[in-house]
């Protein structure tokens, strides 16, 4: 193995400040689709006594930081040098997966002195590019952690030794395959607005990929994408609503591939696999969310651990 692979895992970037407001969250429930239902309200009205964040909303922190300005997604993608690594190109960058663990319900407003952690724990390398796989941490002031966050990237034709080659130290679980000849056994079906990407990319993330046509375009996408952590939203909002009874803190794990692209507009069909006992005494599922535009999946490998509501029939 050598040192340049050594120096990259574990490397530990320096904490990042995070903070939010009643405000961002009532944002990113509108970016990953919530509505004035009935069922939505209590992400998006601050005065409905069950008011809470969306359980996925740490995603979003590593883009948006502690600031309520804009900012500039090839400073933000730029990051830190990362020893043995070649300096990232902030337009040659896939995101290959996300999951998170959800430790403990995030407060309503942060407050200062909360910090985002995080540690590269995978790298791989093929012909086509590097993958790195980081894992962050929210903790608070007290340093109690309140959710942890595995996310892989593709470095598109990034070289680091020129050969194939695995290593890792942590990662989070993967999913169990879809039962064969199993029809599912919870289906959500939602639709994106075609100003969707507008809204989600006032939570943090203002990459142009989903603004600007002709990014979108050059990229060979025929025009503006939808953020995979929008997509990525929609289907944990399907699974509280048909799983979870609705309950935030019933979703203890959630995790997916992103495998093909989705269009502000496009219709979404989130498959639900009841799949076995998980940790806990939760219950593992499998999923996979499918544009019905395209007829592809866009999320696929999904996992969740879940709190089953009694209400949540098969």
């Amino acid at each position: 193995m050598s040192s340049e692979i050594e120096r990259v895992i574990g490397f530990q970037l320096p904490d990042r400040p995070v903070t939010w407001f009643k405000r961002d969250l009532i944002l990113y429930a509108l970016g990953v689709g919530a509505k004035n239902t009935e069922d939505d309200l209590p992400f998006v009205y601050e005065l409905n006594p069950n008011f809470a964040a969306l359980p996925t909303y740490p995603v979003v922190l590593t883009f948006k930081g502690n600031s309520q300005e804009l900012n500039l997604f090839a400073d933000r993608m730029k990051g830190d040098n990362i020893p043995g690594m070649p300096r990232v190109d902030p337009n040659r960058i896939v995101h290959g997966s996300q999951y998170i663990e959800v430790l403990k319900a995030l407060p309503l407003v942060s407050g200062l002195g909360w910090k985002w952690k995080t540690r590269y724990t995978g790298i791989s390398e093929n012909k086509t590019g590097v993958v790195l796989t980081a894992e962050s941490t929210l903790v608070d002031p007290k340093n109690v952690a309140y959710a942890k966050l595995y996310s892989s990237s593709f470095n598109i034709g990034m070289k680091i030794t020129g050969n194939k080659f695995n290593k890792t130290i942590a990662g989070p679980p993967q999913a169990k395959p879809i039962p064969e000849n199993k029809k599912p056994d919870w289906v959500y079906k939602d639709e994106t607005s075609t100003h969707q990407a507008l809204i989600f990319r006032l939570s943090g993330d203002y990459n142009p990929l989903h603004i600007d046509p002709a990014i979108g375009q050059a990229a060979g996408f025929g025009g503006v994408i939808l953020h995979g952590l929008s997509t990525f939203g929609f289907a944990a909002r399907g699974l509280l609503k048909t799983v979870c009874g609705n309950k935030p803190e019933a979703l203890k794990l959630f995790g997916v591939r992103f495998t093909s692209p989705v269009k502000p507009g496009d219709a979404l069909e989130t498959q639900i696999w009841e799949v076995g006992p998980g940790p806990n005494g939760t219950t593992e599922v499998t999923f996979v969310t499918k544009n019905l535009r395209t007829g592809k999946n866009a999320l696929g490998g999904g996992i969740a651990y879940i709190v089953k509501s009694p209400s949540a029939k098969l």
